[in-house]
């Protein structure tokens, strides 16, 4: 856990007052304003909203028990024989419900190991083909803080980056289904059991991913959920208006580090443009990478390193995004291809580097290493060979 022992808000602070002291032909006052400017903008600022609203909608979904419903009721429907493409499946779903890959590892994760004891399944594997699920609908997801980060900063509708992203990410999940599926068939089944649910709360959920999909403007997308659940929990006894109005806040309150977070990195960007640092990393780029597959290609590199060096895809994002937007311009790049290789590299590295909160996450519950789940993330090793392939075929 030593990427999270130092917050991240501590470490982009730091990182403030450091482009502060720098560039003396600027004084504090014109600095403080570029910082307004920079957190001012439109996207940042609809973003922050977003956020603030996914946080009460996943804050009272889980308190009325929506999450546990809608996985317990696929996972009656799962043959027991297919129980580990299964997992996959069901992670993928609940991710893109919830929008939160963690939240998913957390809910499915003890299943899977309770699934690889009784069965005699790899751990690893089982383990693995969550996380990869949880990948897949964290990338895929209108409510994840992924994908709002991507789709705001590149200024582009969430539909439209969907249409791009599915394009590179089913094959992805249709090839980890095949191979997981193929394991399935070679060993003995399963029993998974039955899982109480109340498909009252399992609804929304399912609801809310419909209307997300025709394209309904996220605000009333969330909306929407948070009132659902708030009449179906309300109808179910799990929630009281006390509980519901309080597990909202908790959840606004979740994403705080997130809003920060991107405060300031909106200043510090604005900083680094003023200064010629997005200038200069466009120098180096154009210097190593040619054409348009040359650009993409760039900020998939661009968005893996800050990933690597942060742990965390959300930052990842939000500090890749100006300079992938500028390289965008640049290279005449649609900014829908800009947004989606941002949200889905982003969600490959995430997956696969061991001090990542996912795999940590996973590996903890399973009373495993992290490192031995690495050869079992099926879905981040096929969708990174996917997005190579959609770029070299950019024309």
């Amino acid at each position: 856990m030593g990427f999270y022992i130092m917050s991240v808000v501590v470490a982009f602070g730091i990182a403030l007052i450091v482009a502060f002291m720098q560039n003396k032909s600027l004084d504090f006052d014109q600095k403080i304003h570029l910082c307004a400017k920079g957190i001012g903008d439109d996207n940042i600022t609809i973003m922050l909203f977003i956020f603030l609203i996914a946080g009460a909608f996943g804050g009272i979904a889980k308190q009325a028990g929506g999450v546990e419903s809608t996985a317990n009721l696929l996972l009656n429907i799962i043959p027991g024989r297919f129980a580990i493409p299964g997992l996959f499946i069901i992670a993928s779903l609940i991710s893109m419900a919830m929008g939160t890959s963690v939240g998913t590892i957390s809910v499915i994760v003890p299943i899977a190991a309770s699934l690889a004891h009784t069965a005699g399944f790899p751990m690893p594997l089982c383990v693995g083909s969550v996380v990869g699920g949880a990948m897949f609908g964290d990338n895929l997801s209108f409510i994840s803080d992924t994908t709002i980060a991507a789709t705001r900063t590149q200024g582009v509708e969430m539909r439209d980056k969907f249409r791009v992203n599915f394009k590179i990410a089913l094959p992805a999940a249709i090839a980890t289904t095949i191979i997981l599926t193929v394991f399935a068939l070679n060993t003995g089944g399963a029993s998974l059991g039955n899982y109480p649910f109340k498909l009252q709360l399992a609804i929304p959920y399912f609801i809310v991913l419909i209307i997300a999909l025709m394209g309904i403007n996220v605000f009333i997308v969330l909306g929407a959920g948070i009132i659902m659940f708030l009449a179906t929990g309300i109808f179910s006894g799990t929630i009281t208006f006390a509980t519901a109005f309080s597990s909202m806040g908790t959840g606004t309150t979740g994403m705080f580090e997130t809003m920060i977070v991107t405060i300031l990195v909106a200043s510090i960007s604005a900083l680094m443009e003023e200064y010629g640092g997005f200038q200069a990393l466009l120098n180096f780029i154009t210097s190593h990478f040619h054409g348009k597959r040359g650009g993409m290609f760039g900020i998939a590199l661009l968005t893996a390193f800050m990933d690597v060096a942060t742990a965390n895809n959300t930052v990842a994002i939000v500090v890749a995004a100006p300079i992938a937007k500028t390289i965008s311009k640049e290279y005449d790049i649609d900014p829908r291809y800009t947004a989606s290789l941002l949200d889905t590299v982003s969600c490959i590295f995430q997956g696969i580097i061991p001090y990542g909160a996912q795999l940590l996450i996973a590996a903890s519950i399973a009373e495993i290493p992290s490192i031995s789940i690495i050869p079992y993330l099926f879905y981040p090793y096929l969708l990174l060979l996917f997005v190579i392939l959609f770029i070299i075929k950019e024309k």
